[in-house]
C-alpha cells in the first residue's frame, strides 16, 4: 500500500541524519567507552557523503548498499539484523531500505514490496497511517506523546509450512524528523496544539488545518515484527464460532479446519467434532455434505454404544484431554479400525467438550504421522476446549429448538406483544403468493430497543448438587460394602476381600475429591459387578438376605442409584424455581400494562429473563424515556421482591437455598431480529453481541483485586458500564431505600475482567428482607403505574 492509494500526501523523504545526529550526541555522551565509534562514522561519510543528505533518489541504497549497512551497524549491531525480524523504512510510505534476511523472507515479495495482509481494510490502513503522521507533527513539533489505539499485525504466508502467521509491527520514529515545507513557523502556536489533540481520531478535519503538502517527513522508520500466531487465531477461533453455522455448515468447518492447522502450525492436522445427543453420536466431520445447516441432518450418527473401550470413551470418562502418540497401537473396535487405516490416521489428540458438568461432545485433533502431536499440542487443545464446548452446546440448543419446532407442526408461540409484526407480514406474504404459493415471510426487525436483563441465581446450587451426588454415591458404597462383608463372613472366598478393596478405594476417593467420571465408574461397577451377584448372595443366610434388601430398597429404580439427598437438593430447587417464576410472571402481568414490551424468561438453577422494549415493538404507541426509567426502577424492586420470597420459602425446603440477584443495565438501544430457522428473537449486528456475552458472563463476575463474587446472598447487584446508567440506578436505589426495600450503604464496586469483557462496574446493596413494606408488597402484589 503506498502512494497510489495514498489520500494524505505528506512528502516523504528518506535521510540518515536523525540517525548521523543521534550517533554523534551517544558519541560526545560516552566519550572514552567508545573511541572508535566516531572515527568509524567519519571514515564512512568521507567515502559516502552522499549518505549524510536527503536521499530522493533510492538507487543510491544499491549503490551504496555496504556503506549503508556499515552506517545502520554503528546503532544496531549485525547480531541483531541476523536475528530479528527487522526492517528500516521511508517513513510512512513503507519502502524498505534495509532488511534483515529472516524479514525479507517473511514479508517482502521478489521485486522487493511488501507481501501480506495488513490486519485492516485499505481505507482503515490509509486512515491509521494519516493518525500516526498527525501523531508525529504532535511529537516532534510539540513534545507531547500519544499512542495509537489500534496495533498494526501483518498476515504472511510461512514460506517453510505454508500457513498464515500473525505479525505484529512495532513501530520505531526516534529516527524521523517533522519539518514545515510551506514556510510556516517551526513551532506552531498553542490553538494549533489543542486542535490537534482535540481531533487526533478525525484525519479528515485536520488536514483542512494541517495541510499534509505543508510537512515532510524525512528519515526512516524502523519496523520491529512480532510473531502473534497464538493470540491472533484463538481469537480469530473465538469469533468463527459465535456464528451458529461454524460447525454446521462444511465452508464454515473448513474454517475452523484452516485455523486449527494455523493455530498448531501443522498444515497436514485433521480436526473432527462430535456432538452427543440422547444415545447417538452426531459425528460432524469434512466428510459429510452439511447443506442443511443443522447439526442432526448434517451429520453421521453412531450408537453411542460402539464407542465403548475407544480412546474416546477414556477421554470422555478422565475428564481431560489425552493424546495417543499412535492411534494403532490402542485399542479400537473392528469397524473403526479399518476405518483410522484408510484415512491414514496415526498421532491423535481427543478433548472431551464439557457443559455444566456434563460431556455433550469431543474435539479430535489428529495428523498422518506417528508422534505428529505431543505434549505441547494437548496444553493448546486444553486453551481450545471451552470455546469449541460453547459451539457445540449452541448447535445442540439449535437442535432441540428444531425438536419442539416440528413437535409443533413448524409452529411457536410468539410472543403476544409482537403478534401484530408477525400477522403484517403474513399478510403481505399472501398479498404477494403466486401459484407457487405462499413466499418466503420478510424479515422481521425492531431497531431501537432497549434491553432489560436481570438473574435471581440460586447460590452455590453446582456445589450442592455435587455434594449431594458425593453423598448418595456414598451411602451406596456403604450398603453395598455391608452386604460384601456380610457374605465373607459366610463364606470367605478371596474375590470378596477383593471386592471390599474396591469399594474402599472408591469411598475413599470420593470422600477426599470427586472427579467427573468418578460417578460413571462407580455406577458401572456396582450395577456391572455388585448388583448382578445379590441373588446368589442372598441364599447365603438371612443376614447377607438382609443387607441385601437394605441395598435394593435404598437405590432408585430410576437413576440406578440412592438418589435422596439429590433428589432433596433438585425438589427444593423445583420450589424455589416454582416460587420465583410464579411470581415474576404475576410482576410481568403489571409491567405490561406499564408499556407493551417483550418478554423471555428461562428456568435454570434459578430464573433469568430479558426484555426488549422500544416504540418499534409497540404498535401505536409512543415511547418515552419515562418508561425506560420506570421499568429500571420496576427490576430493582423485582429483585427484593425475589430475594423476599426465597427468605420465606427457605425454612420450608428440605434443601435450605439462597438466591443472589444481578440486574444488567445498558442504556444504548439495539436491533433484535426474529430468526426464522430458529424461531426466536436475537441481536441483530455484531455491535449488539457484547449484550449478549454481558449476560452469558456477569453471573461469574468478582470484584477486582479481591477475588469475592460480585454476587452474594439477599443483595441485589446493578452492572454497568457507563456513569449515566449508574447515575440513574443510584437514584433509584435511594428510592426504595427510603421506601423499605433496601438497605445500608450502596457498594461501589469495579470488577475484574470477563474473557471478552472489561471495564465493568457494579452498585451492590442488600434488601431490606426483614421490611414490612417489602412483605406486603411482595406478598400481595404491586401497583407499578400503567
Amino acid at each position: 500500500m503506498g502512494d497510489a492509494v495514498n489520500p494524505y500526501p505528506f512528502r516523504c523523504v528518506l535521510s540518515f541524519g536523525p540517525l548521523i545526529r543521534s550517533l554523534r550526541s551517544s558519541f560526545q555522551e560516552n566519550r572514552g567507552s567508545d573511541d572508535f565509534g566516531e572515527p568509524r562514522l567519519d571514515r564512512i561519510l568521507e567515502e559516502a557523503p552522499e549518505l549524510a543528505e536527503p536521499i530522493e533518489d533510492l538507487s543510491l541504497l544499491k549503490r551504496r548498499g555496504p556503506w549503508v549497512e556499515r552506517l545502520m551497524a554503528l546503532a544496531f549491531p549485525p547480531s541483531y539484523w541476523e536475528k530479528e525480524l527487522l526492517a528500516a523504512v521511508v517513513p510512512y510510505v513503507m519502502r524498505p531500505v534495509l532488511v534483515s534476511p529472516v524479514f525479507r523472507a517473511l514479508f517482502l515479495n521478489s521485486d522487493g514490496a511488501f507481501a501480506g495482509r495488513p490486519n485492516l481494510s485499505d481505507s482503515d490502513f490509509a486512515r491509521g497511517r494519516a493518525i500516526r503522521a498527525y501523531l508525529l507533527i504532535l511529537e516532534k513539533l510539540y513534545g507531547i506523546t500519544r499512542g495509537i489505539g489500534f496495533p498494526l499485525v501483518y498476515v504472511v504466508t510461512d514460506p517453510e509450512t505454508g500457513l498464515e502467521r500473525h505479525f505484529k509491527m512495532n513501530l520505531d520514529f526516534r529516527f524521523v524528523e517533522v519539518l514545515r515545507t510551506d514556510g510556516g513557523e517551526e513551532t506552531p502556536d498553542p490553538g494549533d496544539r489543542e486542535y490537534l489533540l482535540a481531533n487526533l481520531g478525525e484525519p479528515e478535519l485536520l488536514r483542512q488545518r494541517f495541510p499534509p503538502e505543508a510537512y515532510t517527513l524525512q528519515g526512516f522508520t524502523m519496523y520491529q515484527a512480532v510473531d502473534v500466531t497464538e493470540t491472533e487465531v484463538l481469537s480469530a477461533l473465538e469469533r468463527t464460532l459465535v456464528d451458529r453455522e461454524s460447525v454446521v455448515s462444511r465452508n464454515g468447518f473448513m474454517e475452523l479446519q484452516g485455523r486449527l492447522r494455523t493455530l498448531f502450525r501443522r498444515p497436514d492436522l485433521l480436526a473432527g467434532l462430535a456432538a452427543i445427543q440422547d444415545d447417538q453420536v452426531l459425528l460432524l466431520t469434512t466428510g459429510s455434505e452439511m447443506k442443511r445447516r443443522c447439526i442432526f441432518r448434517d451429520s453421521h450418527h453412531i450408537p453411542i454404544h460402539e464407542f465403548k473401550g475407544t480412546p474416546y470413551e477414556r477421554a470422555v470418562t478422565e475428564g481431560k484431554v489425552i493424546h495417543f502418540p499412535d492411534v494403532l497401537s490402542e485399542p479400537w473396535p473392528d469397524h473403526m479400525m479399518q476405518d483410522i487405516r484408510d484415512r491414514g490416521v496415526r498421532s491423535l489428540i481427543v478433548a472431551p467438550l464439557f457443559f455444566k458438568g456434563e460431556c455433550i461432545g469431543t474435539l479430535d485433533l489428529a495428523t498422518l504421522e506417528p508422534g505428529g502431536l505431543g505434549a505441547m499440542e494437548t496444553l493448546i487443545a486444553e486453551q481450545i476446549q471451552p470455546i469449541f464446548a460453547m459451539a457445540i452446546r449452541r448447535s445442540l440448543d439449535d437442535l432441540q429448538t428444531r425438536v419442539e419446532g416440528v413437535i409443533k407442526q413448524e409452529c411457536t408461540a410468539i410472543h403476544p406483544s409482537v403478534e401484530w409484526r408477525f400477522r403484517r407480514a403474513a399478510l403481505r406474504a399472501i398479498e404477494r403468493a403466486g401459484e407457487e404459493g405462499i413466499p418466503e415471510m420478510e424479515p422481521i426487525v425492531f431497531s431501537n430497543v432497549h434491553p432489560f436483563y436481570a438473574t435471581s441465581d440460586i447460590r452455590g446450587s453446582t456445589d450442592v448438587r455435587n455434594e449431594a451426588v458425593q453423598n448418595d454415591l456414598a451411602e451406596h458404597l456403604d450398603l453395598a460394602l455391608d452386604v460384601i462383608r456380610k457374605a465373607f463372613g459366610e463364606r470367605p472366598l478371596l474375590i470378596f476381600r477383593e471386592m471390599e478393596g474396591r469399594v474402599r478405594d472408591m469411598r475413599d476417593r470420593i470422600e477426599s475429591h470427586m472427579d467427573g467420571g468418578d460417578e460413571i465408574t462407580i455406577l458401572a461397577f456396582l450395577q456391572g459387578e455388585v448388583a448382578p451377584v445379590f441373588e446368589h448372595l442372598s441364599g447365603f443366610s438371612p443376614d447377607v438376605a438382609r443387607a441385601i434388601e437394605a441395598c435394593v430398597n435404598a437405590v432408585d429404580a430410576k437413576v440406578g442409584t440412592v438418589y435422596r439427598l439429590r433428589k432433596a437438593f433438585e425438589e427444593s430447587v423445583t420450589r424455589l424455581n416454582d416460587r420465583l417464576a410464579a411470581f415474576l410472571d404475576r410482576e410481568e402481568e403489571d409491567a405490561q400494562a406499564m408499556f407493551p414490551h417483550y418478554f423471555e424468561r428461562h428456568r435454570t438453577d434459578g430464573v433469568d429473563y430479558v426484555i426488549y422494549m422500544g416504540e418499534s415493538l409497540a404498535e401505536g404507541r409512543v415511547f418515552h424515556d419515562l418508561y425506560l426509567k420506570n421499568m429500571h426502577l420496576w427490576q430493582l424492586r423485582v429483585a427484593c421482591g425475589m430475594a423476599w420470597q426465597t427468605e420465606r420459602l427457605k425454612a420450608s425446603l428440605k434443601v435450605p437455598l439462597d438466591t443472589a440477584h444481578i440486574i444488567l443495565v445498558q442504556h444504548a438501544p439495539l436491533s433484535i431480529r426474529f430468526r426464522y430457522d430458529e424461531k426466536r428473537f436475537d441481536v441483530d449486528g455484531a455491535y449488539d453481541v457484547r449484550h449478549e456475552i454481558l449476560k452469558s458472563r456477569i453471573d461469574k463476575a468478582v470484584i477486582k483485586g479481591t477475588g469475592e463474587r460480585l454476587t452474594q446472598p439477599g443483595r441485589v447487584a446493578v452492572v454497568y458500564s457507563h456513569p449515566d446508567e449508574a447515575r440513574d440506578m443510584r437514584r433509584h436505589i435511594h428510592f426504595l431505600s427510603e421506601e423499605g426495600f433496601l438497605t445500608g450503604t450502596i457498594e461501589d464496586l469495579e470488577l475484574g475482567d470477563l474473557p471478552g469483557v472489561q471495564g465493568l462496574k457494579a452498585l451492590r446493596v442488600a434488601v431490606d428482607l426483614a421490611s414490612p413494606a417489602l412483605a406486603e408488597a411482595a406478598g400481595k402484589g404491586l401497583d407499578w403505574g400503567g
